[in-house]
């Protein structure tokens, strides 16, 4: 059984969703990740695309740990994560 990585750096705003989207993968299956804006609120950025997206690159070996430990809890293909896992 493969680990989750994070082979691919690329991520983006969602505006509609209020969250940074992200992506890991176990093997061939793609596990998406949604990081609600209020999680990045907490290191103090700007309320701004830019700076949301400048504060996730950042937190980049965080996020990532709190997405592994996520999937690790339990195996799905999409996770909503929140200041309470960041």
């Amino acid at each position: 059984m493969m680990s989750l990585q994070f082979p691919n750096a690329s991520r983006n705003y969602d505006a509609t969703r209020h969250c940074v989207c992200f992506w890991g993968h176990d093997a061939t299956v793609e596990i998406s990740f949604h990081l609600a804006e209020e999680a990045l609120y907490r290191v103090g950025v700007d309320r701004d695309e830019a700076s949301l997206l400048r504060a996730f690159d950042v937190n980049r070996d965080r996020i990532e740990a709190a997405a592994s430990a996520a999937y690790a809890r339990k195996r799905r293909t999409y996770y909503r994560l929140s200041g309470a896992d960041a």
